[in-house]
């Protein structure tokens, strides 16, 4: 399954999957640096997960976001 794009307002980025059940968000925290999170709903045919990491540079948040999409992506 792919991932669109659902929200880029320079602070939040947020994707989804195309099912509905997976999302991962990058935001710029207030305080500096930034945090991406998964989130995989009980519903969803993969397995559940819920993951926050801290970074202090927007290219390595962006690199675990696009990890966990390639992860989390699902064959059709």
């Amino acid at each position: 399954m792919s991932w669109s794009l659902e929200r880029d307002d320079g602070t939040v980025t947020e994707w989804e999957r195309s099912d509905g059940y997976a999302t991962v968000r990058l935001r710029k925290r207030a305080s500096g640096g930034f945090v991406v999170r998964l989130d995989v709903m009980e519903q969803a045919g993969d397995e559940s997960a819920y993951e926050r990491v801290r970074f202090d540079e927007r290219e390595a948040a962006a690199e675990r976001a696009a990890a966990w999409r390639d992860e989390r992506d699902l064959d059709e």
